[in-house]
């Protein structure tokens, strides 16, 4: 099976879900988003716009890196 997903203004919800109980459930299958979902695309979508918008921190590898070792570091000890 393929998966769409696809925004639509409340006010046609019954329209859509009429349309879609024509088909049999071998041939379509209704998965709704959890919250979950809805806050992690909130979340890149914010991201998205930072990067778009030049507002976002962005780390060279070599940034990265150095990041890294240190965090490590403090927790050999």
């Amino acid at each position: 099976m393929e998966t769409i997903t696809i925004e639509f203004q409340p006010n046609i919800k019954h329209k859509i879900l009429e349309l879609l109980s024509s088909f049999s459930s071998d041939e379509l299958k209704i998965v709704s988003k959890d919250e979950n979902y809805i806050a992690i695309k909130r979340e890149l979508d914010s991201s998205l716009e930072k990067i778009h918008n030049g507002t976002a921190k962005l780390y060279s590898f070599e940034e990265l890196d150095a990041i890294l070792e240190k965090t490590i570091s403090e927790y050999e000890s």
